[in-house]
């Protein structure tokens, strides 16, 4: 370790201003560090230092008697100051034996100013020193971090970085990622490296949980530190970068590390989405799955390859990825922008569906990411687990930079038997196709309700006929008038005839309401609020809202 990087009390000894001053206790401590120099003249300080300090004092606090001295000095250890210089004089003119002891058992460095300094030239050129130090400090962190980054970009990176990192501390450097074998730098004993991922693995619970944007997570043995990095992206941990420390870890040293374990998460990052681009073309045979090309067992087993049994025994959900607004922000991308774009999405679409425990099948049908999603937990609830994704999904896109891309989903039923997915994908579609019309941005199938019915019966006429047959007369009325008796109608029946709440809902007073509802009793008949008249009606609003999906939004939202 480079102990030019922090001034210790050895070195502001040899100071000009200390030239008179004598250790008289805790001279095996004079290697600990300065961080900042302060001066104490109250017994209560606990809030006043943060540790490291050197701590300068005339003993104005405890010149009543020794006790007070000895309590001023433990309070110091407690808070972890690294020395106590003490002018003699007025307030101070000897050191109790008790003074000594203590500090003595805890080499904490008690320092004697026989005569009158000025204390603020000392903390004055003190702090200049460390001051200066620090600026160096960084201008050394930055060196390494563009080294780091230059290393990125040669074919040996990982290791490139892992050497250069263990030069910079001169510690025991360990990379162990999740799915892989660990390196090691310098090389370590086999027994060694057993005994340490041994270790590591007690902790392999705890750390599980650490995001890549966490701190290092520290692990205190008796005579070594080790910090251990999440490295990773996109919200999922890939590895961990760890430094064995055999002295108090400092700043540089985590700074030095969290630099380290970003270039090599850029490196990890840039491999990975190389990879999706090959997955991505040689998945070709998802799309024709998709297509419902190919419905024979056989067929399909000489097209997937000796993967086949594996997926076709797995429960899976067909999932369709639209870019709600790709053209609406005036990006008039490009085709090889556009190409980019998708092969990002489906970076990030693969590591929200692989943190949930699905297997996703990724392609392009239409203009749109069409996935399998394979689930790798068939006993476990499927559902939350892939609304858990998509949401994750979509946190993912909002913390990128193309942030301002509006995701839809549609997802179609649970099917096992991978000759299902064109059905699967035909329900995706389906509800994707709702998404104006139910103002979801994740849908899935069985969320439809009639609309599954409706839609198959959405020929051009036959939905047409049956709104004419039973709202007729209210979108007449509407129409001619500049009314909202349809809106009224859906809110009324959707919150099963309360008064009281479809009021609220549209923000009207309740003989409003009234008046509306006795208009349109008369316009359909004082009996449709009857079960079966009120069914066919239920009924005829959602075809409605499937044959004019923006004008009944546009209402809605005008009452909300």
């Amino acid at each position: 370790m480079d102990t030019e990087r922090f001034l210790t009390v050895r070195e502001a000894l040899q100071r000009p201003l200390f030239r008179d001053a004598q250790v008289v206790a805790g001279a095996n401590g004079l290697a600990r560090p300065i961080r900042w120099v302060h001066i104490l003249e109250t017994p209560h300080f606990e809030m006043l230092i943060h540790g490291d300090e050197m701590i300068l004092t005339t003993g104005m606090a405890f010149q009543l008697d020794s006790q007070s001295s000895v309590s001023f000095l433990g309070n110091l250890i407690g808070q972890k100051a690294t020395c106590l210089c003490i002018e003699l004089g007025q307030y101070f003119q000897s050191v109790p034996e008790e003074l000594i002891r203590l500090a003595e058992r805890h080499s904490f460095p008690l320092v004697l100013f026989p005569h009158t300094v000025r204390f603020v030239d000392i903390t004055q050129d003190l702090h200049s020193l460390i001051i200066n130090r620090h600026h160096r400090m960084l201008q050394e962190l930055e060196s390494l971090s563009r080294e780091f980054s230059r290393l990125t970009l040669t074919s040996q990176a990982t290791p490139g970085v892992l050497r250069l990192l263990h030069r910079s501390t001169s510690s025991q450097i360990v990379f162990r990622p999740l799915k892989g074998k660990a390196i090691f730098c310098p090389n370590m004993a086999p027994e060694e490296q057993e005994r340490l991922l041994t270790l590591l693995d007690g902790y392999w619970d705890e750390l599980a949980e650490l995001k890549p944007n966490a701190a290092p997570y520290v692990l205190e043995q008796e005579n070594r530190t080790l910090l251990l990095k999440p490295v990773g992206a996109l919200d999922q941990t890939w590895a961990f970068l760890i430094l064995i420390c055999l002295h108090k870890p400092e700043e540089f040293d985590t700074l030095l590390l969290d630099s380290a374990s970003m270039s090599i998460a850029q490196e990890l990052l840039r491999t990975r989405y190389m990879e999706e681009r090959k997955q991505f073309s040689e998945n070709i045979w998802v799309d024709e799955l998709l297509s419902g090309r190919h419905e024979d067992e056989q067929k399909l087993k000489a097209l997937i390859g000796p993967d086949f049994k594996t997926l076709n025994e797995m429960s899976y959900r067909v999932c369709l990825i639209e870019i709600e607004n790709l053209y609406d922000l005036h990006l008039n991308p490009s085709e090889n922008e556009l190409d980019a774009l998708r092969f990002h999405l489906s970076l990030l679409l693969r590591s929200a569906f692989e943190r949930f425990s699905f297997r996703p099948l990724i392609t392009l049908k239409n203009n749109r990411l069409a996935v399998i999603a394979l689930d790798r937990k068939a006993k476990a609830p499927a559902n939350r687990r892939l609304q858990q994704a998509l949401d994750s999904l979509r946190s993912l896109q909002a913390d990128d930079k193309r942030k301002d891309l509006k995701l839809i989903v549609g997802v179609g039923k649970a099917h096992s038997n991978l000759k299902h997915a064109f059905s699967g994908y035909q329900e995706a579609i389906q509800a994707l196709s709702l998404h104006t019309c139910c103002q979801k941005t994740v849908l899935f199938y069985e969320e439809l309700g009639v609309f599954q019915l409706l839609l198959n019966l959405n020929d051009g006429t036959t939905l047409q006929g049956f709104v004419r047959n039973y709202l007729g007369p209210i979108l007449d009325y509407d129409e001619a008038k500049g009314s909202e008796l349809l809106l009224t109608l859906k809110v009324y029946l959707d919150h099963d005839g309360s008064k009281q709440i479809a009021a609220q809902k549209l923000f009207i007073v309740r003989q409003s309401l009234y008046y509306r509802l006795e208009k349109i009793s008369e316009l359909l008949g004082e009996d449709f609020m009857s079960p079966e008249n009120r069914i066919s009606i239920q009924v005829a609003l959602r075809a409605y809202q499937l044959l004019h999906p923006d004008k009944l939004a546009e209402k809605r939202a005008a009452a909300e």
